[in-house]
């Protein structure tokens, strides 16, 4: 069995440019699934049947890719990187030939879990990669894109899915991944090398399950929660305690394995505590900010769905700008410390003008609130990977990876469910909150001005809440001990 290369046995590839290029595919190819099926949906539905259980056709993928990435950090550790590239994106693939094929909605959700599968592992391990192929200092700008990428998903995947529903078939939203994925491995393969040392290893099988149970039980409960049933009721309330106990259970293992996916010790570094719980952060504001103001534009502007998702194109600009600045400074200076103590004030500063959101809200005014943000969370997103990969001995690259992406996700589909559930709450339309898009058009004027306002004053709260988040990760950061960038990927530090 190959384990990870020592820092002595790194070469730097013969085109790095080659290796970002592919994994930047790959990690697209993975944001994407998580958004761009949405459109495609009602048609679906209408293909297959089983409208009730439509929810899980998005479930599925999410559960399926947040259970996998911790798992694939350690992996990627253990075994290298290279090897467990070709396993995430063989399953990425059948999961998509799978949904491509598939006649039954039980079929379709099965192929999305296996999907995400896959799909949980690009993410890591595009990130992790890029912390062999370049030095810490040069890692800013290429995590930067990536979360550019991430951005870039949000908005052009309902167009994609769209185009595809409507000009060809809902098929293809899945199909079309194997080609891409396909080049995209191939390119990987030639331009990454190989490892050839050998050992052997123990799993911690105890402790994966545990993290599993975890991680799956909290993604059901913060993704059906509040629609497919109560937040009190029973399941709920079960899958809680079943969250805690598993949490718990993970806590006792991890402190005897041999070799365990998630090492405590790495909570004793300032740096990996304070950059999780940033990541938990900004994944809360990012997700949790932006994911209900297409809601905005659709009920109260009256914009199509394809037309709400260019008009947070600005969002993405911002985000792209600001990684662009960060990678700048980080390559200039060797320090990250200040990006994110500035970067949060700036999205909570957006995040209060979203605050005073109205029905005849200027488009211009509003895309400008869009830069601010994602200048202010794109100033932090190219801090949160490379701080830590800087701060932790290689051999735990992978695994401190991984745990940011979880900790991103985790905060990200709480804030979701919780901001969804809140949204309902004050709208009065719970589940049939998503169908009032497609209704609007059909009620006299009158109506829906009651909607648009109803709408904007629902949504208010939500961003009050995003600007709290954002200054609690300022005070964070106040707490984070800066570790100069090294030229080359250093072993511990002393001090961690």
């Amino acid at each position: 069995m190959t384990t990870p290369l020592s820092p002595t046995q790194i070469e730097r590839p013969a085109s790095v440019r080659l290796v970002i290029a592919a994994v930047a595919l790959l990690l697209l190819l993975a944001a994407l699934d998580q958004t761009v099926v949405s459109t495609a949906l009602p048609t679906i539905v209408t293909d297959l049947g089983g409208v009730e259980h439509l929810s899980w056709v998005v479930t599925a993928y999410i559960l399926a890719s947040t259970v996998a990435a911790p798992l694939y950090g350690k992996l990627g550790d253990l075994y290298g990187r290279r090897r467990m590239v070709f396993v995430s994106v063989g399953l990425f693939l059948a999961g998509s030939l799978l949904c491509g094929i598939s006649q039954s909605m039980t079929q379709l959700i099965l192929a999305r879990a296996v999907q995400g599968l896959g799909g949980g592992g690009l993410f890591v391990l595009a990130l992790s990669v890029v912390g062999d192929v370049l030095s810490a200092s040069e890692r800013g700008k290429i995590q930067g894109m990536f979360a550019a990428v991430f951005s870039i998903s949000s908005m052009i995947g309902p167009l994609i899915g769209g185009w595809f529903v409507e000009y060809v078939s809902w098929h293809w939203i899945f199909l079309i991944n194997l080609p891409l994925g396909v080049l995209a491995v191939l390119v990987f393969a030639t331009s990454f090398p190989r490892q050839t040392r050998t050992e052997r290893h123990r799993i911690d099988w105890a402790g994966a399950a545990a993290l599993s149970v975890a991680l799956a039980a909290l993604t059901l409960v913060t993704s059906l929660g509040g629609h497919s049933f109560a937040w009190t009721s029973p399941q709920a309330l079960g899958l809680a305690a079943l969250s805690l106990a598993a949490v718990a259970a993970f806590i006792v293992i991890e402190a005897r394995a041999e070799e365990p996916i998630l090492p405590l010790d790495l909570f004793r570094g300032n740096v990996f505590t304070t950059t999780s719980i940033l990541s938990l952060l900004t994944g809360a504001v990012l997700l949790g900010a932006t994911t209900f103001l297409p809601l905005f534009l659709q009920l109260a502007r009256g914009v199509t769905p394809m037309v709400s998702g260019l008009l947070m194109a600005p969002m993405t600009a911002g985000i792209i700008l600001a990684t662009t600045v960060a990678s700048r400074y980080m390559r200039a200076t060797r320090r990250y410390r200040l990006l994110p103590l500035a970067g949060m004030p700036v999205a909570a500063l957006g995040a209060l003008v979203l605050t005073q959101i109205s029905v005849d809200l200027s488009i211009w005014l509003f895309s400008a609130t869009l830069v601010l943000f994602g200048f202010g969370v794109g100033l932090v997103f190219p801090v949160l990977t490379t701080a830590v990969q800087n701060a932790v001995p290689r051999s735990l690259l992978g695994t401190a990876t991984a745990s940011g992406v979880m900790f991103r996700q985790i905060g990200g589909s709480l804030a979701v469910a919780l901001f969804g559930a809140l949204l309902a709450t004050r709208l009065g339309t719970g589940g049939n909150l998503e169908m009032a898009p497609h209704m609007l058009a059909q009620l006299p004027p009158e109506a829906r001005d009651g909607v648009a306002l109803m709408v904007v004053d629902a949504l208010s709260p939500i961003y009050w809440i995003v600007a709290a988040l954002a200054l609690a990760g300022a005070l964070v950061t106040l707490a984070m001990r800066e570790i100069p960038l090294a030229d080359r990927n250093p072993g511990p530090h002393p001090s961690e």
